[in-house]
């Protein structure tokens, strides 16, 4: 069913949108997610020789898991004709202008052992032959494969279902060879090296259902398509609605790039127009106004921006070089999930700046699905509250939240405080007791509680809240006190770990599969009795 505009305007059917969200979505996409996405290439990544790309990855592993980062997106790992990936070639060998699959393999498992998730730039809305136009090998495919109305002019597939793509063959995705290997590809060698997440390149390129299809054959944690469209400025509402629509088309499995505000960004930065950063409704203008739970923000990327310096790159559309870190003010305190583009860590030094914005993020408790009560929205400045507890401007003009508020991170047109509570509450932590029994351990063996929160670890076992043994023996209670920050959505699980291997509890009944709660307000305190470990 799609969304339309009247109906994603209202605060009854945005609660709708939120709980028609399949089981099945990827895990991020399904809840009210504390993920940080890396981009961990650029334009120019694949001309890295000694070390390969892959080798400069992995050498950045564990620094980008210290910075907060939960999911890092590797370039399109295939055999392809174009350098940077996006011809592919033969999808299943996994060489590539990055590194070798050995490569590869050793950069996945350096990000895994720092806590970080893998996401794979999936290319396959077209494909180019081995030697000719269509000679399509590893896997093998004939004519029936392409579409009928693609360039090459012998394909003998169904019409194409999204829009043509004129450097490569349009895949037939209709035909049921092609599905099944696309979706052996991404099960089986892609998820067999490591990889636990889709990022979908030109999602435009085919009808949203078959990224469903995909998605559902892969069972990622994380999923995100490209629908990259032009913005018309004048009629900002139908560009987010395209966004919709493709959310929709994929039955809520997958999120996309919320390329609305990244346009709404651009104009905001570049010609001082901040109050196009505000709906009519005083929501968020792109597309975290309508459905942030399933939208993706970023400032830049490898096609949008410059790569290693502001002289350099595709630069299709790029925020002002010298006002990316009011971008970054912007996506790291509001709803969605927020992407860092790599170069602006380590070639642009900006690691510092953005990392005191990661934690302010963390420290707070902001989520996808966080609330904002904009402020101002004007030439000049945009000002806002998120959550209750985090105070954001960016533009030149002068503004601050008032009495009560610590200035947490600040640069030039920038800042943000912070302070704990809502409703004008003054406490950063609550206490929240939890207690479990009947886990069954071993020698060695500790119960941590592991979840969406900085105290519990980011989903990391090893940084989760070790709960204290109460008696002696293999089912007895274990409990402990945590301090979490105030009223904030929480979700987590219970772990057995022994410093090397995590043993996690089965599922819960929620559409997450965790146990979920909202911690209590300022002055309160809560306790987690969640009775026996689930096996």
């Amino acid at each position: 069913m799609k969304r339309l505009i009247p109906c994603l305007v209202t605060v009854a059917c945005t609660a709708v949108l939120t709980e028609a969200a399949p089981v099945q979505a990827a895990t991020q996409q399904a809840q009210a997610s504390s993920a940080i996405l890396v981009q961990g290439f650029h334009w120019n990544s694949a001309s890295a020789t000694s070390p390969n790309w892959y080798g400069v990855l992995s050498s950045k592993a564990s620094d980008l898991g210290a910075m907060g980062f939960t999911h890092v997106w590797f370039p399109p790992p295939s055999d392809s004709a174009a350098k940077e990936g996006y011809l592919p070639r033969q999808l299943n060998v996994l060489n590539s202008s990055y590194g070798s699959e050995t490569d590869l393999k050793n950069a996945i498992t350096a990000f895994n052992n720092s806590g970080v998730k893998v996401v794979a730039d999936v290319v396959i809305n077209h494909r180019v032959g081995t030697a000719n136009w269509a000679d399509f090998t590893n896997p093998s495919w004939g004519s029936y494969a392409v579409t009928s109305n693609d360039e090459w002019g012998q394909g003998t597939g169904a019409v194409d279902s999204g829009d043509g793509y004129g450097a490569a063959r349009d895949l037939d995705h209709s035909n049921s060879v092609v599905q099944g290997d696309l979706k052996n590809w991404l099960s089986s060698r892609l998820k067999g090296v490591g990889f636990s997440g889709i990022r979908y390149d030109y999602s435009k390129g085919y009808a949203p259902g078959y990224a469903k299809l995909y998605h559902d054959a892969m069972a990622p944690d994380f999923c995100v398509g490209e629908v990259w469209t032009d913005l018309n400025y004048s009629n900002v509402d139908a560009h987010r609605q395209l966004l919709i629509n493709y959310i929709d088309g994929t039955g809520g499995t997958c999120g996309v790039f919320d390329f609305t505000t990244k346009g709404l960004l651009n104009q905001a930065l570049t010609y001082n127009e901040y109050g196009r950063l505000k709906d009519g409704t005083s929501k968020p203008a792109g597309g975290i106004g309508w459905w942030a739970q399933k939208m993706v923000t970023f400032v830049d990327n490898h096609d949008t921006g410059p790569s290693e310096n502001c002289n350099v790159g595709q630069r299709h559309w790029p925020v002002p070089c010298d006002k990316v870190m009011q971008g970054y003010a912007y996506v790291l305190t509001h709803p969605g999930i927020p992407a860092v583009y790599y170069p602006h860590i380590y070639d642009w030094n900006l690691k510092a700046a953005i990392k005191a914005l990661m934690d302010v993020r963390k420290a707070q408790g902001i989520t996808s699905t966080s609330t904002v009560a904009i402020q101002r929205a004007e030439n000049g400045l945009y000002a806002a509250i998120i959550n209750g507890n985090t105070a954001m401007k960016i533009g030149g003009t002068d503004w601050n939240p008032g009495t009560g508020w610590t200035l947490a991170a600040s640069g030039s047109g920038y800042a943000v405080w912070t302070k704990g509570g809502t409703g004008g509450g003054t406490c950063t932590t609550v206490s929240v007791s939890f207690s479990i029994a009947n886990a069954n351990t071993t020698f060695g063996q500790d119960l941590y509680v592991v979840g969406n929160q900085t105290v519990l670890g980011n989903w990391t076992p090893a940084s989760g809240f070790k709960l204290t043994i109460q008696g002696t023996g293999a089912n007895a209670t274990w409990s402990g006190t945590a301090q979490l920050p105030p009223s904030t959505a929480t979700q987590y699980k219970y772990v057995k770990w022994n410093g090397s291997t995590a043993a996690w509890e089965s599922n819960q009944t929620t559409t997450s599969g965790n146990r979920e709660f909202t911690t209590p307000a300022c002055g309160s305190t809560a306790t987690r009795n969640d009775g026996n470990f689930k096996l």
